[in-house]
């Protein structure tokens, strides 16, 4: 029942967040389709939607969600399409490239700008050859810790991990993902020395958590809800900005103990650069009033996500800032990211 309540808390915020975004960009019957000579209104064929993550990941579920709602609005199917590999590089590649006619899109997640600012031979630069569309989502991590860990706020789990360097491990999804540096801005503002332990995905991190082979974690909340009510795992605040409706008892890591910390595992839509500005104002368009739907918002909760939306401005600068951040990381924190 508790679980139900906070899904309807959240999509009811998510709702209200959404409506409130503006909708400067919608000129949808300016858009004509590049595609052909005929001067027919876009979109006038199927559109691929490249989810460089794979089947059944948050990526997939929110591009298939998002795709069925622009399937209903304009009478034309939306294919996701999956392309994994590379951390995420190689769909994100195979939309750069793809022919700008505004038929290839691809939803990319926070990862990505992380990979960005690791990554000097990535085959595209995000900020430059991909053309923002629009924010579709937020999603904050959980801090949780195992119950051996004498700790019961962030200021305690500090101090232990003050008076313990390099006791503690923190276990995360791989080396140069989000999860990862989610930890390792922890440490670096937090002045501790948590060690890094990469696994092979999310899964993987929770049972070593419940063995204690790693006493610390940065993951989603819902993803964290059964051993938490369980008392197997203990959370201690949200990554977010501010404290979230769905668990208003949780602070936030910045009021607890680490002002200013903030890690956010967005979601959002891009497309080539070279795609028409009017194409890419008509997808943004659609792609807001899509996220406006209770239903969308119902089905963001389930993952524990909201949704959000932005112009493609908004988008970029936010594409920007994120590959800043952790470029910034990287160097202050002087960051080994071999293996």
């Amino acid at each position: 029942m508790r679980q139900l309540s906070l899904t309807v808390r959240a999509a009811a915020l998510a709702c209200a967040v959404v409506a409130a975004q503006p909708l400067t960009a919608a000129q949808p019957d300016s858009a004509k389709d590049p595609s052909t000579g005929s001067g027919q209104a876009y979109p006038n064929k199927p559109i691929r939607f490249i989810v460089p993550f794979a089947p059944g990941a948050g990526t997939d579920t929110t591009a298939r969600t998002i795709g069925q709602k622009l399937s209903d609005m304009w009478g034309q199917q939306v294919v996701v399409d999956n392309r994994t590999g590379a951390g995420g590089a190689i769909g994100v590649d195979l939309t750069a490239k793809a022919v700008p006619d505004g038929y290839t899109i691809c939803l990319i997640s926070a990862s990505l700008s992380v990979n960005s600012a690791v990554n000097a031979k990535l085959p595209y630069d995000l900020a430059k050859d991909l053309a923002a569309i629009s924010q579709a989502s937020s999603l904050f991590y959980a801090v949780y810790i195992n119950p051996s860990v004498p700790a019961n706020t962030i200021k305690e789990l500090v101090a232990y991990a003050k008076a313990n360097p390099a006791k503690l491990n923190f276990g995360s999804s791989g080396n140069a993902t989000l999860q990862h540096f989610a930890g390792e801005l922890f440490n670096h503002m937090a002045g501790v020395r948590i060690v890094h332990v990469p696994y092979k995905g999310t899964a993987a991190v929770i049972p070593a958590m419940l063995a204690g082979d790693v006493q610390v974690g940065f993951g989603t909340l819902f993803g964290v809800r059964p051993h938490m009510t369980s008392g197997r795992l203990r959370v201690l605040a949200i990554t977010a900005g501010k404290r979230s409706p769905a668990v208003p008892e949780l602070p936030t890591v910045s009021e607890a103990g680490v002002p200013g910390y903030e890690v956010d595992q967005w979601y959002g839509v891009i497309t080539s650069a070279k795609v028409p500005t009017a194409i890419v104002r008509k997808l943004n368009a659609a792609i807001i009033e899509a996220l406006k739907s209770p239903d969308v918002a119902k089905r963001f909760a389930a993952d524990g996500s909201t949704p959000t939306g932005s112009t493609p401005q908004q988008f970029s600068a936010h594409i920007q800032s994120e590959i800043a951040k952790w470029r910034k990381l990287v160097k202050e924190a002087k960051l080994e990211l071999q293996g």
